[in-house]
């Protein structure tokens, strides 16, 4: 009888591995199916109206679809020299800032284009139209660029992506967070974890859309909390599960935002850098991009 017993026990488990390997096999004629039909789809790009070619991108990203935007649109709304990571001020030289940035080290921006250099409308498109055709083309923007800094040695890759948080009316109203959605594509283009817990928004703060920089700052001023953890034993000590971690939003303009999270985790010694689809920068800084 124990021998009938094992014997059943090795089948279920022979059962249960080949049912997995179907599984698996599924998954991934499912993706290569879906890949190949929205390839045979119309595709054009949102600026120049253009059919988009996929041919020359799959050799960057490959199984990756370029949508929303076209080769030429977007490479030459990119970047086209290096910038600060403080102030995106354009550098002759790789480095991390330039000289104004780092008598202060700001926080680290990373972004893979300006908002003021033909991509902003796409980004923009996100949140207000609900236009998400060039969320992936942008993420993955984002997520090379990063990789890139991370290979210059300029960055560290962080321990978990954390996007802005949005209030529970806010995200009620509007459906979505797009923070939220980028934060998950670079997690799985990048293999980092997501946290969108850790961090909430305790205040539901106008729109930063139309404010000055003394506005933004007084309309952030402790929006944001930490779900903290306590030590075992009611010492009343809290715990800090990271050490290091990336605020994902969609666009950076005066570094409020991120700047009020980043001294709320700093209290907890958490260090912060930013990640954004773009970065609009002061308008001093523009004509020179």
């Amino acid at each position: 009888m124990r021998k009938k017993f094992f014997n059943d026990n090795e089948s279920d488990k022979d059962v249960g591995i080949s049912s997995l390997l179907w599984l698996t096999k599924m998954r991934q004629l499912l993706h290569h199916f879906s890949f190949e039909l929205r390839r045979s789809l119309p595709n054009r790009c949102l600026l120049c109206q253009q059919r988009i070619d996929q041919q020359g991108y799959q050799q960057t990203f490959p199984q990756r679809m370029l949508t929303g935007i076209c080769q030429t649109c977007l490479v030459s709304g990119l970047y086209q020299t290096e910038v600060c990571l403080g102030c995106a001020k354009p550098l002759t030289l790789l480095q991390e800032y330039c000289g104004r940035c780092m008598v202060s080290l700001p926080i680290k921006v990373i972004a893979p284009c300006s908002y003021h250099q033909g991509l902003g409308h796409l980004v923009s498109a996100i949140k207000y139209q609900r236009q998400m055709a060039a969320l992936n083309v942008l993420s993955q923007q984002l997520a090379y660029r990063i990789q890139q800094l991370v290979n210059y040695g300029l960055i560290d890759l962080p321990q978990v992506i954390i996007p802005v948080p949005l209030h529970a009316n806010r995200l009620r109203q509007r459906g979505f967070n797009q923070a939220w959605l980028i934060a998950k594509q670079l997690s799985d283009l990048l293999d980092i974890p997501m946290d969108d817990e850790y961090i909430f928004r305790c205040q539901d703060t106008t729109p930063q859309a139309g404010l000055d920089g003394k506005q933004r700052r007084d309309n952030c001023h402790q929006a944001f909390a930490l779900k903290v953890q306590q030590q075992p034993l009611n010492t009343g000590v809290t715990l800090a599960p990271y050490q290091h971690v990336a605020i994902v939003d969609d666009v950076v303009t005066t570094g409020t935002t991120v700047n009020e999270i980043a001294i709320l985790l700093k209290q907890h010694h958490i260090a912060t850098q930013a990640w954004c689809l773009a970065r609009a920068e002061a308008p001093e800084l523009r004509e020179s991009l």
